[in-house]
């Protein structure tokens, strides 16, 4: 604290003055820094209500924003979204709807593009292009596709996935149906959970004894309706195999087995995977909305079949007692396979969960299916079947003779010696893994693995992987130049490579000039 005489000298006052405003300014700014740090400045305001769905079935989007309110002019805004997505109307759509990439698609019917000097098409969904979110539509019947930009929102990002196409960006379904969401579902189901509302149960099945050839169905378990992340896992020739409450076959029943992939059951979906050595698993996340019985077609004595899923606390107590998840060190499960032809065979096993109580189940009794005929019959219905090709393919087309074959080398921007590595289907079209071995001819640089498309998924032509083959194919470029690759057609020159091709190539290029064809400069590399 400063006094200030009577008596002040010149200059004195004003020197004063500085001092005492100096001091507040520094107590001004104390203050309000001590309040800046503990107050984060913005604060968020309460979410308004969903906008309309995008889509009244098939999977839209909705939005709800919020706004931030200021309270320091210093601070910056609130952290967090000001907006936020999530699904909607995710009801299947019905029969006869018509696919919602598939309808923006056809809005540009018969509509001049002004970058193709104003031609119309009629246009499909292409999905072999890198952005999922961008409407590539393929002129139909046409090589090319063409960019329309943004799809609208809530398209979903590829056909199957989950993702959803908001702002040209494809967001994850996340915790609560909202798109983007770091929050994750718990075991229970639960949004930002943390597993105490639901128990984990676990189990070994073991078959009982079987006599060779007869091919039985036993009941592994029942799994209660309210079920979530059920986990089955079998590696013996045995199948795995599933029915709803009322003991209808799901997945691989009647000696019939079902190719691996996804199968809709108690209102959730299970995933069915079967590898060439012979292990299998379903998964599902469910919840189920009722019963499912877990069933084994025994063809051998198993070493176990791994099963668990999660329950609440409530159903978990009603099918399992009061046993805790969270006691004991190992749970003991003897698992009774029953027939009415004979005794049963007790098999036991111990695998380390959480429970020292021993658990004893009787399978209901289930017919036999081994009749003389039925057993007879296995070999030719457990056979899975060929993929079918699309109705409307109709019968490939083949080049025969030298003047096709000259006729293709001289029109053709490659003529290449390939070894197929792999075969994959990607939308409308298929694409090849290939080496290629030898370049008779490119009007564009190769590299030594390329990518062989073909516009169609009617195996025309034809390629087997590991075979070799001397095809003729060109460059396709898009119009918007985002897209080179090498295009077989189906009416391309291919044929199984025999050391015998390469004196047939040798020459053509005299016989293309001889003919008038303006030949290129073969490129390098």
């Amino acid at each position: 604290m400063f006094i200030i005489r009577d008596r002040l000298r010149p200059g004195s006052l004003l020197v004063a003055i500085l001092i005492l405003g100096s001091i507040a300014l520094t107590q001004l700014r104390a203050v309000t820094a001590g309040l800046l740090e503990s107050d984060p400045g913005g604060a968020w305001g309460p979410w308004q209500a969903w906008s309309p769905c995008s889509r009244t079935c098939g999977g839209g989007a909705a939005t709800r924003v919020r706004r931030c309110f200021f309270r320091h002019p210093f601070r910056k805004p609130c952290s967090g979204d000001q907006r936020q997505y999530k699904v909607c109307a995710v009801e299947v759509c019905p029969p006869g709807t018509v696919d919602f990439r598939k309808l923006q698609c056809a809005a540009y019917n018969d509509r001049p593009i002004l970058q193709m000097r104003g031609a119309s098409f009629e246009w499909v969904p292409f999905y072999g292009a890198s952005s999922p979110c961008e409407l590539n539509c393929l002129a139909k019947g046409k090589n090319f596709y063409y960019n329309f930009g943004r799809v609208l929102d809530g398209t979903k990002c590829e056909a199957g996935s989950d993702g959803v196409c908001i702002n040209g960006q494809c967001l994850a379904v996340g915790c609560g149906h909202i798109l983007g969401s770091e929050e994750k579902e718990d075991m229970c189901g639960v949004c930002g959970g943390q597993n105490n509302t639901c128990q984990q149960y676990r189990s070994v099945f073991i078959t009982p004894h079987l006599t060779p050839g007869s091919l039985e169905y036993n009941e592994v378990t029942m799994i209660p309706a309210g079920a979530t992340y059920i986990k089955v896992t079998d590696n013996s020739s045995n199948y795995l195999a599933l029915q709803s409450r009322n003991y209808n076959y799901i997945i691989n029943g009647n000696w019939a087995i079902n190719w691996p992939g996804t199968y809709a059951a108690a209102g959730t979906k299970v995933h069915y995977r079967r590898s060439a050595d012979h292990g299998e698993s379903l998964e599902a996340i469910g919840p189920t909305k009722e019963d499912l019985h877990l069933m084994v077609l025994s063809m051998e004595q198993d070493s176990g079949i791994d099963y668990e899923y999660w329950l609440p606390n409530d159903r978990y107590r009603l099918y399992h007692g009061d046993r805790s998840a969270a006691q004991g060190a190992y749970h003991t499960v003897i698992e009774m396979s029953h027939s009415l032809a004979r005794t049963p065979r007790i098999e036991a096993t111990t695998i380390p969960v959480t429970s020292t109580t021993v658990s004893v189940r009787r399978a209901p009794a289930r017919p036999r299916y081994s009749t003389a005929s039925q057993r007879q019959d296995w070999a030719q219905r457990n056979r899975l079947p060929s993929p079918s090709r699309p109705d409307n393919c109709g019968k490939c087309r083949k080049v025969r003779g030298k003047s096709k074959r000259v006729r293709q080398y001289c029109e053709k921007d490659f003529v290449l010696h390939v070894k197929i590595l792999s075969k994959r289907i990607i939308g409308s079209e298929t694409r090849y893994d290939a080496h290629v071995v030898t370049a008779y001819k490119k009007n564009f640089p190769v590299l030594t693995r390329e990518f062989l498309w073909v516009p169609n998924v009617c195996d025309c032509p034809r390629l087997f992987a590991t075979r070799e083959y001397v095809v003729m194919a060109l460059r396709h470029v898009n119009y918007e130049r985002t897209l080179n690759r090498i295009l077989l057609e189906g009416d391309s020159f291919v044929r199984a490579y025999r050391p015998r091709q390469d004196k047939l190539l040798k020459g053509l290029d005299r016989e293309c000039e001889k003919q008038g064809y303006q030949l290129r400069v073969n490129a390098p590399g």
